[in-house]
């Protein structure tokens, strides 16, 4: 029952209690916590004494009053809806972030209030704005899994205590709902030690085409390449990518067939940052694989900069369940300062790009270069020229002039 419910049983209830004898106010206590479920004390009281008024609440008064939700509510959606646990330690750093670009400003005793929140009261004041839809709907693709024994396999449990440098990667199809005929593709890579993740846009899925994304993500990062880590695709698992590695001094390994937990991390990154953003759209031209381009570029920025992660610390079996323990959630940028393996001046130029990113206005600029994106997409009953696809497929077709720049790093 509903307190308001609750409420109007006693006083329907009340006036005959009054005038009961003791038996009779017995048995009404009774038949009144059998429907709602008082404690026979606590049915007194509310038969006794009726509510003040009509905005009356029970327990104790509220803390935390409605305007605390405005100013955490923009905090939340520059964190791009983060989870309470990962925004809650990262609090002091993106409020700072924000009024140093003047996009939040707050009294003193306001930010005491939003700093001195928990995670769980976070969960509380947001859950009126967390009933959102997804930005596109699932649409299930295959994946491919030509395998082929090149590299030693390592498991999921070969990952604890990994220096930065230790990457995982792997492909994302932009096939909507048929692998058949040319497609564009993702390279998603993350460092397992720090966080730090880079996407990059693939045009198809070659060997050549993914080993040279592989060799733009190595540019990108901003510490050295120790060990690389794929699945059995077989963009992956050849000669070209094999013999850049061995050349690099890169140690490669790849996953178990049909076993995901051995590259989790990556897969977790495929979700957050690729089809939880672009979605599971079909694309396939020229437009869509520069644009691919501008929305990582950004991204890139917004995720490692201002999006905190929490690692796993400690994972403890008791009876039936599991209890996992995570250490504080913090960026990868800030894990990345944290390794001390930048130089001096690797540190300051970081420290100053985090200065000048202002993230309500990168996450808007984001959103608005995936609009354009979707845009291009081509769905089923779309007039999208499939004559686009079939020339990029076909041998000899000419590609993006980026694309074939990249393409010649890796020879």
């Amino acid at each position: 029952m509903t307190w308001k419910s609750i409420v109007e049983y006693a006083k329907a209830l009340r006036k005959f209690y009054l005038a009961a004898s003791k038996k009779d106010k017995t048995g009404i206590l009774n038949e009144f916590g059998r429907v709602t479920g008082y404690h026979r004390k606590s049915a007194v009281r509310l038969l006794l004494h009726p509510p003040a008024g009509r905005g009356c609440r029970r327990g104790r008064p509220p803390k935390y009053d409605r305007e605390l939700v405005r100013p955490l509510v923009k905090l939340w959606e520059a964190s791009d809806c983060a989870g309470s646990k990962r925004l809650q330690p990262f609090l002091p750093f993106l409020l700072a972030s924000l009024e140093d670009h003047e996009e939040l400003q707050l009294d003193q005793e306001t930010k005491e209030k939003l700093l001195s929140l928990s995670a769980a009261t976070i969960d509380r004041l947001l859950k009126p704005f967390r009933q959102r839809p997804l930005r596109r709907p699932f649409s299930q693709a295959q994946s491919l899994t030509s395998i082929k024994a090149l590299v030693p396999i390592r498991t999921f449990g070969d990952w604890r205590e990994v220096k930065p440098g230790s990457l995982q990667a792997d492909l994302v199809f932009h096939c909507g709902e048929s692998l058949e005929g040319f497609h564009l593709t993702t390279l998603v890579a993350i460092d397992v030690s720090t966080g730090w993740t880079e996407c990059e846009p693939i045009w198809g899925k070659g060997q050549q085409r993914v080993g040279s994304g592989v060799h733009h993500v190595r540019e990108h990062l901003p510490f050295a390449v120790r060990e690389l880590h794929t699945d059995n695709g077989g963009e992956f698992l050849n000669e070209v990518l094999y013999t850049w590695c061995k050349r690099e001094g890169i140690h490669f390994t790849r996953g178990r067939p049909y076993k995901k937990n051995d590259q989790a991390h990556v897969e977790q990154r495929n979700w957050s940052l690729v089809r939880r953003l672009v979605g599971y759209d079909r694309y396939s031209s020229k437009e869509a694989y520069l644009q691919l381009g501008k929305v990582y570029r950004l991204i890139r920025l917004y995720s490692n900069f201002f999006q905190p992660i929490s690692k796993l610390t400690c994972k403890q079996r008791v009876g039936a369940k599991v209890r996992k323990q995570y250490d504080k959630a913090k960026t990868p940028y800030q894990r990345v300062l944290e390794a001390k393996i930048l130089t001096e001046p690797e540190t300051q130029e970081m420290e100053k790009l985090y200065r000048n990113l202002n993230p309500v206005r990168l996450r808007a600029q984001m959103y608005a270069e995936l609009e354009r994106l979707w845009k291009l997409a081509e769905r089923p009953g779309s007039t999208a020229s499939s004559k686009t696809a079939t020339r990029a497929s076909a041998p000899g077709a000419r590609e993006p002039s980026l694309q074939a720049v990249r393409d010649t790093e890796l020879r």
